[in-house]
């Protein structure tokens, strides 16, 4: 049997964290009839490093599947992301002073949903997007950007060292921990400052949050996990905020490690937290398994409820979480007809797995389902908001995680 060693601490891994069975990608849309054949399954297995205590996929997919040019996903399709994007351009530009003399780049830039605001106040940025169709929106709004995959060797590429390099939510999408933060370490211009948004390990164990698991996420990150590895990579983390993003995220300052800022004490208190929470015992990580069988003997019973009182139930949210779900609890066309995106790039595509078929939003109306399941619940306010209108027929939203609760 092959060792599979950890990606932060290169320690022999273990412990399974979570099995979640075999899965395709989670954003590799279906588009037709071929591929829906072809369409391929991979082992989405995690495990527990009880030697520096992340979270993370067994290797088994290239990043390069995830991430070319029919991905899926685009930031701005989402208004409450693009406003708290817009709200941390304003806090960081007034917390580091920045002006048109400073420079920023953004890591995993997408589609310039961030970067724009920087553009807008004449900032100089620039993004780094693997994933060509998302970056070749961002230069139509005339965000410079290159369309690579960010590395210690590319980063010792670029001459101009920023004074902020921003990376939200790419940190977990990084195969290769320690050369993407060496990459940090080297474009990182001195007295400059990282930040880096995650979706937070204690959050994700508490809530029962698995559907934040799938092959696009290489590591699920602590305070404590992150604060390691940015050591290791002679980096230090000096202030962490909590968000209310994506379930409850972290979003960590760094610096070079000889850099004047010392560590501010919501470091400190974030890590006892932690250790409180119990991240660094394996019997936590064992209770989670338990918590996420229960999820899928509810979802289960759920749909057969639905089914027995002939109720037809559909979905919102063609994202990945909802995908992990999906084919987690096996749910067909048969279980949920449709799901429902606001994204053009995804209408008249099918889910990964359960081949589900994604409409315009425009359908509800025409449609009126009793139940839509809201796949992203991260963004559940905003789009109770949005369809409201389903109270006219007694339709009603229904949330998976952390358990069922129909939101009447």
């Amino acid at each position: 049997m092959t060792k599979i060693l950890c990606r932060s601490c290169n320690k022999k891994l273990k412990n399974v964290f979570l099995d979640l069975g075999k899965c395709p990608p989670s954003n590799s849309l279906i588009r037709n009839e071929k591929e829906k054949k072809k369409e391929k399954k991979f082992q989405l297995l995690t495990y527990v490093c009880n030697n520096c205590w992340l979270v993370q996929t067994k290797d088994v997919v290239s990043k390069k599947i995830f991430f070319n040019n029919h991905y899926p996903y685009f930031s701005s399709t989402s208004s409450s992301w693009l406003n708290h994007a817009k709200d941390y351009v304003t806090k960081i530009c007034s917390k580091l002073k920045l002006d048109k003399k400073s420079f920023v780049i953004e890591l995993a830039s997408n589609d310039g949903y961030l970067l724009q605001y920087f553009k807008k106040k004449k900032i100089p940025c620039m993004g780094i997007e693997p994933s060509k169709n998302t970056a070749n929106v961002a230069k139509k709004k005339g965000i410079k950007t290159l369309d690579k995959f960010f590395s210690y060797d590319l980063a010792k590429k670029i001459k101009h060292k920023p004074d902020l390099i921003i990376g939200n939510n790419v940190y977990a999408h990084v195969p290769n921990l320690n050369d993407f933060t060496k990459g940090i370490k080297t474009l990182l211009k001195k007295g400059g400052t990282i930040t880096l948004e995650f979706p937070h390990l204690l959050n994700l164990i508490k809530y029962s949050q698995f559907d934040t698991i799938y092959h696009e996420h290489f590591s699920y990150f602590s305070l404590l996990t992150v604060k390691n590895i940015f050591k290791k990579n002679k980096l230090k983390i000096f202030f962490v905020e909590k968000l209310n993003t994506h379930g409850g995220s972290l979003r960590v300052y760094g610096c070079h490690d000889d850099d004047l800022r010392t560590e501010n004490k919501t470091v400190k208190n974030l890590i006892k937290q932690e250790l409180l929470f119990g991240l660094n015992k394996m019997n936590t990580f064992k209770k989670f398994n338990l918590n996420v069988l229960r999820i899928k003997k509810e979802i289960k019973n759920f749909i057969l409820q639905a089914a027995k009182n002939k109720k037809v139930v559909h979905a919102y949210g063609a994202a990945a979480k909802g995908s992990t779900v999906l084919n987690y609890v096996n749910l067909t066309e048969k279980d949920i007809n449709f799901v429902y995106d606001a994204a053009k790039s995804k209408i008249n595509k099918m889910m990964p797995g359960s081949h589900i078929k994604i409409l315009s939003p425009e359908e509800i109306r025409i449609r009126k389902p009793d139940y839509i399941v809201i796949l992203p619940w991260n963004i559940k306010n905003e789009i109770i908001k949005n369809f409201k209108f389903i109270k006219k027929w007694q339709g009603k939203f229904v949330t998976f995680i952390p358990k069922i609760k129909v939101h009447r």
